[in-house]
């Protein structure tokens, strides 16, 4: 793997967050590979798969709530956290970085929506 200072590097089914513990930044995936899980059942559910420069756990900018879902490394997997402040910094230099996490954000949601939609 490339050495980058930034992120931290997970190795193998280690838990970048854990479904149901506070969360308030969010996480992008520098390398490798990471599963998103529901363990809100009896038994867990796989939910997505994202690769490098994919990015999970936005909701934590917006809200201090409870992380909805499980993310584990699904082999080695190296990951940057960015917290409230430098995402604020962050998009006053770069506005269109925004609009392309709103624009994730929505197809997510009408994604689960047409899941949930095939399962009544």
């Amino acid at each position: 793997m490339k050495s980058n200072k930034l992120g931290r590097l997970y190795q193998n089914g280690e838990e970048v967050i854990k479904q149901g513990e506070m969360g308030d930044c969010l996480y992008v995936i520098q390398e490798g590979v990471v599963e998103v899980i529901d363990e809100s059942g009896e038994k867990e559910i796989k939910l997505a798969e994202l690769g490098e420069s994919e990015f999970f756990g936005e909701m934590g900018l917006f809200e201090k709530d409870v992380r909805s879902c499980t993310v584990r490394a699904k082999g080695d997997a190296k990951i940057m956290t960015i917290d409230k402040r430098n995402f604020y910094k962050t998009i006053q230099k770069d506005p269109s970085l925004a609009y392309r996490l709103l624009e994730k954000m929505s197809n997510r949601l009408r994604e689960t929506n047409k899941k949930l939609r095939n399962k009544e």
